[in-house]
């Protein structure tokens, strides 16, 4: 898929939702496929999968220029779940101040010593701790969270951001005024994906590199968006859809593509966004479904934000339409 097609139309998307406000409160959605916590993402991953996401530049990349470009000089910023530091390293080259949580010891201790290392800690503060019931000790002028995930599930950005902005608010009375990222946007599109492996049928999940074309995987329509998160606003921590997805060839749909993008930073006065293109989700139908060309189908899914994978497949419905 074209990633401009998450660009130009899907940034209208958002600038129009911003003059709107999306509802607080979670939907009532079945608990299904209950993980512990300490299962999950989130604030729990461990050291040994910081190296691939320090490598990954398109993530990478963005945040870079996000925090380069958007961060005041003088701020404070705060990093909730840092891991090993290296975004509030880059805060750190235009802040006064960086406080980051981190929740594993292991980890607050490795960014403890790479800040170190590197220079800044002189002005990184690490502190371990659940990043949910942390407040400064004074306000912040740039908030950064990454906890993401395809499609919002598995880590805790939704819970974590919704609960340091009630915070702070008690705190300070003042809303924050910037988070990096600013949004998230989730759109889901009809696919043909192969699950014949040797002869052994297994329509399980799959993950591919957004932009690089999936092992045989046949996009069988546009993608929709769903959903549209704006940080700084009031935002959903339930997703329950109903989407009529049309497909542009004869064929079989038989699973969803889960797409994810965070426009890490929004530069109005040069009309465009850094974004990270996370990988796409690949999920099944309970059944396949024959379609023509111009034909649609219904399908209908629901989940909480940082639930598990399990429970939005589960939830998963397609219908002819």
């Amino acid at each position: 898929m074209d990633q401009g097609l998450l660009s130009v139309g899907l940034m209208k998307a958002f600038a129009d939702s911003r003059s709107q406000q999306n509802p607080a409160a979670a939907l009532k959605v079945a608990p299904l496929h209950r993980v512990d916590d300490d299962a999950h993402l989130g604030q729990y991953i461990p050291l040994h999968y910081h190296g691939q996401m320090l490598a990954n530049e398109q993530r990478m990349n963005p945040f870079h220029e996000a925090i380069d470009k958007l961060v005041p000089l003088g701020a404070h910023v705060v990093e909730l779940g840092g891991g090993t530091g290296i975004l509030s390293f880059l805060a750190a080259k235009r802040a006064r101040k960086v406080t980051m949580i981190e929740r594993l010891p292991h980890v607050a201790a490795t960014a403890r010593r790479l800040l170190a290392a590197n220079g800044v800690s002189d002005k990184v503060t690490v502190v371990e701790g659940d990043a949910r019931r942390f407040v400064p000790d004074e306000p912040a002028d740039v908030v950064i969270c990454e906890m993401l995930h395809a499609a919002l599930v598995r880590e805790k950005q939704i819970e974590v951001v919704k609960a340091f902005k009630a915070g702070h608010v008690a705190q300070f009375g003042l809303a924050v005024p910037l988070f990096i990222p600013e949004a998230t946007i989730l759109g889901v599109q009809p696919i043909f994906q192969p699950y014949d492996f040797h002869g052994y049928y297994a329509p399980v999940p799959f993950f591919f590199e957004a932009g690089v074309p999936g092992v045989n995987t046949v996009e069988m329509g546009e993608p929709k968006v769903y959903s549209v998160i704006d940080y700084r606003e009031a935002f959903p921590e339930s997703f329950s859809v109903e989407e009529r997805l049309t497909a542009d060839r004869a064929g079989t749909i038989n699973a969803l593509r889960f797409i994810t993008k965070n426009p890490v930073g929004i530069f109005a006065a040069e009309g465009r966004s850094a974004d990270w293109h996370m990988p796409y989700m690949s999920l099944a139908l309970p059944y396949p479904i024959p379609v023509e060309a111009g034909s649609s189908i219904r399908v209908r899914f629901q989940y909480d934000a940082g639930a598990s994978v399990e429970s939005l497949q589960a939830s998963i419905q397609g219908f002819p339409a």
